[in-house]
């Protein structure tokens, strides 16, 4: 197996991000992609990842493999890659580690022990939502960051013309409407759909905005909320967070 990768963001910000979530996960390797799924240790939120062979300048895998890898040491390799590094993978099979090289001025090489983790197969599960909301990350970012500020929950509302995120607190509350226009489609097939959510949560997912300008955001009432980020032909970084059930 070697895989060698030039714009190495899509690999560094996407662990990072995602090891927000879970220390410990399966990488699947085959001859299309990386991919990952896991779950949170609280069970509320799942992130699915996967990384097309088309993104890397040479990926060469001549049999699947399942590599199960700590999040926290990858990620303290990978932050040591500069932007103008080029980023190979490769599998030392017989000392069981994960070699990652960084050739840029120099040549830096890393080998990571591997886990032997014996997880139950995650899938993603198959969701049927009402709504699909396609708007600027930047746009989502800011909604988040302001109810962070009012509540540790928020409310996501959406009809036909307009998207809303609203926080209240037993003294405060924030309401932010964005409208069905050039910068953000709505398309639903449901008068309203509403539904509360954890901003904790929430906080980490957004950070998928250091991937892509833009963000897909289906939910309904009283029901999962799924987030995914894409870059074409590259990657697709996803997130399906479950509702916040009001006690109120």
């Amino acid at each position: 197996m070697k895989l060698t990768l030039s714009e190495t963001k899509l690999l560094t910000d996407s662990i990072a991000i995602i090891s927000e979530l879970v220390n410990e996960v399966v990488l699947k390797i085959d001859k299309e992609k990386i991919e990952l799924i896991a779950m949170d240790p609280a069970n509320v939120a799942m992130v699915f990842f996967k990384l097309l062979s088309s993104a890397f300048e040479e990926y060469s895998v001549e049999a699947e493999k399942e590599i199960s890898v700590n999040l926290d040491a990858f990620k303290q390799v990978l932050r040591r890659a500069k932007p103008t590094d080029v980023l190979t993978l490769e599998l030392d099979e017989e000392k069981n580690r994960l070699r990652i090289k960084l050739q840029g001025d120099s040549t830096r090489t890393f080998n990571i022990s591997l886990l032997d983790i014996r997880e139950n197969k995650q899938r993603v599960p198959n969701l049927e939502f009402p709504l699909t909301i396609i708007t600027k990350t930047s746009v989502f970012d800011e909604a988040v960051g302001d109810m962070e500020i009012i509540a540790e929950s928020v409310s996501l509302a959406a009809n036909k013309n307009s998207f809303v995120v609203e926080a209240e607190s037993n003294l405060h509350h924030a309401k932010v409407e964005i409208q069905n226009d050039k910068d953000t489609s709505i398309e639903t097939t449901a008068d309203t759909v509403k539904s509360k959510y954890s901003i904790e949560y929430l906080k980490k997912m957004i950070k998928g905005s250091k991937l892509s300008p833009n963000v897909t955001i289906q939910f309904s009432t009283n029901y999962p909320l799924k987030v995914v980020y894409e870059v074409r032909d590259k990657l697709q970084l996803g997130f399906v967070l479950a509702p916040r059930v009001s006690t109120d």
